[in-house]
């Protein structure tokens, strides 16, 4: 790891990225820090910016529902890492975090030193969870090939998604993204079929089932 490393702290609340900021600067001296405050913000940052190290994204802020976010941003950009950092400690959710491709769940329970811990084993290329939450269970049959189905959307169609996922008609949509309705309604087809239902309604219930598109619970972020 080097000075010029370029974190994205992704979140919401400014006190937690202020604690981020902090527990990266403690093992990263000079470390270039960007924050960002939402899904908009932060892939506008990243279209920008040439060279992003590591992203650290909140599951629940402006624009990301559940996974959508990370599977966005692990379709969009591939190449940069990932790390979730949540206030939900369920192993289900850790583990389908990292299935997603995440590269490291940091539970926003833990202290600056274990944070920072966490930030250096992803940037030295490894991965990282909490040691002491058991991650062993495997998903059944039909949850894994749902998540296997997810993965194959492409960023467009995940953000599609996450848009019906909020209600929005085809035509509101086509605003959003700046395309065609045309084009949104080529997108609809291709996640029906890639999800292997026949409705919008049934894609946005079989991908809330896993926590793609779902809103976590009051207090849960």
């Amino acid at each position: 790891m080097s000075a010029d490393t370029t974190i994205v702290v992704a979140d919401d609340h400014p006190l937690f990225r202020g604690a981020l900021r902090g527990a990266v600067e403690a093992i990263l001296p000079g470390a270039r820090i960007i924050e960002a405050n939402g899904l908009d913000a932060l892939t506008a940052l990243l279209d920008r910016e040439a060279e992003v190290d590591l992203v650290l994204l909140d599951l629940t802020m402006p624009g990301v529902q559940g996974f959508s976010g990370l599977i966005y941003l692990r379709a969009q950009h591939p190449a940069i890492p990932v790390v979730i950092v949540s206030a939900n400690e369920d192993p289900v959710v850790i583990r389908r975090a990292l299935d997603f491709g995440a590269a490291g769940f940091i539970p926003k329970s833990l202290d600056i030193d274990q944070i920072g811990e966490a930030v250096r084993q992803v940037l030295a290329g490894g991965n990282w969870s909490p040691p002491d939450i058991a991650l062993s269970a495997s998903e059944d049959k039909e949850t894994a090939e749902l998540m296997r189905r997810l993965a194959t959307l492409t960023p467009q169609q995940v953000r599609v998604l996450m848009m019906l996922s909020e209600g929005l008609l085809n035509k509101q949509i086509a605003y959003e993204l700046g395309v065609s309705e045309a084009t949104v309604k080529a997108h609809v087809s291709a996640i029906l079929q890639k999800l292997g239902v026949e409705s919008r309604t049934q894609a946005v219930i079989v991908s809330s089932r896993i926590g793609a598109t779902l809103k976590p619970p009051a207090g849960v972020d």
